[in-house]
C-alpha cells in the first residue's frame, strides 16, 4: 500500500511538468549560413572529353607525372568507339614492377595486362582518375596490353621496374 501511494504521488508531480520550447529562438548571428553558387557543377564536366593527337603527349606528361624511375614500357594513344587496341611489352626480367593506368573519356575505358599464363590486371577504368597497380613477375616475362573503350577516349599507361 505505501509503494501505491508512493508511485501515485510522484505520478501527480510529474504531471504538473512542462517544459516549453522557445518561440523566438534563433541561431547565433556569429554563424553565416553556406555559400551557394549558381552554377550546378563544382568541376568541369568536360574535364574528360579526350584531347586532341597534338595534344596527346602533353596530356600523358602531366597524367603520369614522372616519378624519378626510368619506365620500362610506355603505351597512350586515342581509342574510337568499340575500338580495341594492343602492345606487347617483351623480354621482362622477373622482378616486382609498378603499372600506372589513366584515361579520358565520357565512358570507363577497360584495360587487360597478362603474361602469357595470368591475368595481372583487368579493370573498367572510370576516367578521372590515376590508378597504380603493383605487378611481379616470378620469372622472364612479356606483358601484353589490351585497352578498350566504347566512345571516343585517350588512354596511357606506364610500365616501371621497382627495386633493382
Amino acid at each position: 500500500m505505501l509503494w501505491a501511494t508512493a508511485v501515485l504521488a510522484s505520478t501527480a508531480a510529474l504531471a504538473g511538468c512542462e517544459y516549453t520550447y522557445e518561440e523566438g529562438w534563433r541561431p547565433p548571428e556569429s554563424v553565416a549560413a553556406p555559400a551557394t553558387t549558381d552554377q550546378p557543377f563544382q568541376r568541369n564536366p568536360l574535364r574528360n572529353e579526350p584531347v586532341s593527337e597534338a595534344e596527346l603527349a602533353d596530356w600523358v606528361e602531366e597524367e603520369l607525372l614522372y616519378t624519378g624511375r626510368p619506365a620500362v614500357h610506355i603505351g597512350f594513344g586515342i581509342l574510337a568507339g568499340g575500338e580495341i587496341k594492343t602492345d606487347t611489352a617483351a623480354g621482362l626480367p622477373a622482378g616486382t614492377y609498378s603499372l600506372g593506368l589513366v584515361c579520358r573519356s565520357q565512358r570507363r575505358v577497360s584495360f587487360t595486362v597478362r603474361t602469357e599464363q595470368y591475368t595481372q590486371v583487368d579493370l573498367s577504368l572510370r576516367c578521372d582518375s590515376t590508378r597504380e597497380n603493383v605487378i611481379y613477375l616470378s620469372e622472364d616475362s612479356a606483358l601484353s596490353f589490351r585497352v578498350e573503350s566504347r566512345s571516343l577516349a585517350n588512354y596511357a599507361y606506364r610500365l616501371i621496374r621497382l627495386g633493382s
